[in-house]
């Protein structure tokens, strides 16, 4: 029997399914979550989602009402968690990436666990582990489990549309090396299913906000600073000027793949001063220059090669000084102009 079969059998035997994902969501993590919910009911089985806090407001065009998150209902969340039989960890690899007060719950749940993720080195913490770390994101593992578990049949755009979505965004709008021939054949049958893509691009990029744009352009004209030696592009912003420009969750996600369109740019590193803390995104072009061992060793993050977080307990100045500090370890100096 295969892993995914297996997962099918879980999910038939199971009497409470809560589907959960890692803290910060995002495009695929919401969009698994949402694309195994809504092939679980297909199946006939009832699940609920739990997440660690609410989807940004660039996704909000999908029915994320399903979703209980932990920070605005903890009583909910918990008592979903000690009712259930079977929890599925989606798009995270190692308990403290659902956050303090999820993990808790995680780790004291005797329910059965099946992770599915596609990050690196994961933790043996699950009964029945899907790890594919080639894979272009965790959405497209749940379309393989829908297909391997015998249940292509049963695709359609309630299930594909999230999913479509996760795939989407986790790869840079399909222009990450995680792309892969089989990313495509995947992609092929979502649209068969009938997915719209050409809406879920619409939705996904024709919903700018006014002060999201103005937070952007001053970002850009103001705050951007290019290691040119490395061609590492930075931008750091603090709390101040976040809410200076109205930010809301979500707004600044698009920055550093914005950094990553200058021309001869090698890695692009954006950092935002929230709750007290400096969260910073890391992206990168290529196989030769990874920004994930960066991350981990100097930020408490990690992830993917070439798409990466980490954060910092030091103040704005102190992280900037600190990254300047640490670029050229990991970057080699490149012969480019300011042009």
């Amino acid at each position: 029997m295969t892993v995914y079969k297996q997962i099918e059998a879980e999910i038939q035997a199971a009497s409470h399914i809560v589907i959960t994902a890692h803290k910060s969501a995002d495009g695929d993590s919401i969009g698994s979550s949402l694309g195994l919910l809504h092939f679980i009911e297909k199946l006939g089985k009832k699940a609920v989602v739990c997440h660690p806090d609410k989807a940004p407001d660039f996704l909000s065009w999908l029915d994320t009402t399903s979703i209980i998150v932990m920070a605005e209902d903890p009583e909910k969340v918990t008592a979903q968690m000690k009712k259930a039989d079977l929890i599925f960890c989606l798009d995270y690899n190692a308990p403290h990436r659902v956050g303090p007060d999820m993990q808790a719950l995680l780790e004291d749940a005797t329910a059965k666990k099946i992770m599915i993720d596609h990050h690196l080195n994961p933790e043996n913490f699950s009964t029945l582990t899907v790890s594919e770390t080639n894979a272009s994101s965790t959405a497209q593992l749940i379309v393989d489990l829908i297909e391997q578990s015998g249940h292509l049949d049963l695709l359609d755009e309630k299930i594909g549309t999230p999913l479509y979505l996760g795939i989407l965004t986790d790869t840079g709008g399909f222009k990450f090396n995680s792309v892969k021939p089989h990313t495509h054949e995947v992609l092929a049958k979502l649209l068969a299913a009938g997915v719209e893509h050409h809406l879920i691009h619409e939705r996904l990029n024709d919903t700018n906000t006014e002060s999201r744009l103005r937070l952007q352009g001053y970002a850009m004209s103001e705050k951007l600073e290019i290691l040119y030696p490395y061609n590492v592009a930075i931008i750091a912003l603090s709390k101040e000027e976040l809410a200076k420009y109205n930010y809301k969750k979500g707004d600044t996600d698009s920055l550093a793949n914005l950094l990553l369109s200058i021309k001869g740019m090698k890695a692009a590193i954006v950092f935002t001063e929230r709750d007290g803390i400096m969260k910073i995104s890391f992206r990168s072009k290529g196989a030769d220059n990874p920004v994930n061992v960066l991350a981990k060793e100097h930020f408490n993050g990690g992830g993917h090669a070439n798409a990466s977080g980490g954060m910092s307990a030091l103040t704005v100045e102190e992280t900037l000084e600190k990254l300047k500090k640490v670029v050229p370890l990991y970057f080699q100096k490149q012969a480019v102009t300011n042009s």
